[in-house]
C-alpha cells in the first residue's frame, strides 16, 4: 500500500529507463489499484508486465470494495497476486479462497502468482513442510494443469522482521515444493513451473539466492519501491 498515481508513474518511468531493454528476465510490477492506469500508460511498449495485488473470485456482484479479474484485464493487467502472506495474515485469506481466486484469475486470462509460506511460530515448531504442503495443495486443488501458474514461496518470518532465511533454507523449501508438484502433476510439470522466492530480497542477497537450483526468480517487496534496487536485483540474473 504505497504510492499514488503520480509517484507510481514516476517509479515506473525510472524502471522503463533502466529495464526497457531487458531480455534476460521476465519482469512485472503490481501497483495499487488506483495507480494501475498511470503505470500501464507509462510502461506501454516495454516488456514489463503489470498485475493486480489481489482479486475477487466472482466476475461481478454486490461485493463493495472488491476488484474482479475481468476488471483487472480491462484495465490492462495480465497478471495477479493471489494469497500473499499479508492477505493471509491480516485479512483471513484461506486456502479455499485462494483456490477460488486462482480459478477466477485463470478464467479471466490472468497469469496468477500463488503465494505460500509459514510464520515464525510455524517455522520454530518444525512444521514448515506441513504448512507449505497444506497451502500449496489447498490452493491448487482441482487444477489439472499448472502451465499458466507461478508459485511464490514467502517465509513470513523473513519479511520485515530483521530475520533472514539463508539461501540454503530457501532452497530447501523450494526443492520440497517442487517435489510436491512432481508427485501431484508429474516430473515435467515440476521442472517447468517457476517457483519464486519472496523473503526480504535485496541486491546484497539476490545473487546467492539466484545461484540455488530450485529458485527461479523473486517476488520483491520493499526493494521494489526504489528503481535502483529493483534494477540491481534484475541485473543479478543477467
Amino acid at each position: 500500500m504505497y504510492t499514488d498515481p503520480a509517484s507510481a508513474a514516476d517509479l515506473a518511468g525510472k524502471l522503463k529507463s533502466s529495464l526497457s531493454g531487458c531480455s534476460w528476465a521476465d519482469l512485472a510490477v503490481f501497483p495499487p489499484y488506483t495507480s494501475l492506469v498511470s503505470v500501464i500508460a507509462t510502461l506501454k511498449g516495454t516488456p514489463i508486465h503489470i498485475g493486480g495485488q489481489n482479486l475477487h473470485w466472482e466476475k461481478e456482484g454486490a461485493f463493495t470494495g472488491e476488484i474482479s479479474g475481468l476488471m483487472l484485464r480491462s484495465a490492462g493487467c495480465n497478471m495477479v497476486l493471489i494469497g500473499h502472506s499479508e492477505r493471509r495474515t491480516y485479512f483471513g485469506e484461506t486456502d479455499e479462497r485462494v483456490n477460488l481466486k486462482l480459478n477466477a484469475a485463470l478464467s479471466a486470462g490472468l497469469k496468477p502468482i500463488v503465494c505460500i509460506g509459514e510464520s515464525l511460530e510455524q517455522r520454530e515448531s518444525g512444521i514448515t513442510e506441513k504448512v507449505v504442503e497444506s497451502q500449496l495443495m489447498g490452493g491448487l486443488n482441482g487444477m489439472t494443469s499448472l502451465s499458466d501458474i507461478v508459485i511464490a514461496y514467502e517465509p513470513v518470518w523473513a519479511i520485515g522482521t530483521g530475520k533472514n532465511a539463508t539461501p540454503e533454507q530457501a532452497a530447501d523449501v523450494h526443492k520440497y515444493i517442487r517435489s510436491l508438484i512432481a508427485k501431484g502433476w508429474g516430473e515435467s510439470t515440476a521442472k517447468a513451473i517457476r517457483i519464486l522466492y519472496g523473503g526480504s530480497v535485496k541486491p546484497d542477497n539476490s545473487g546467492l539466492l539466484w545461484s540455488k537450483e530450485d529458485i527461479d526468480g523473486f517476488l520483491i517487496g520493499g526493494a521494489s519501491l526504489k528503481a535502483e534496487t529493483f534494477t540491481a536485483i534484475a541485473d543479478t540474473v543477467k
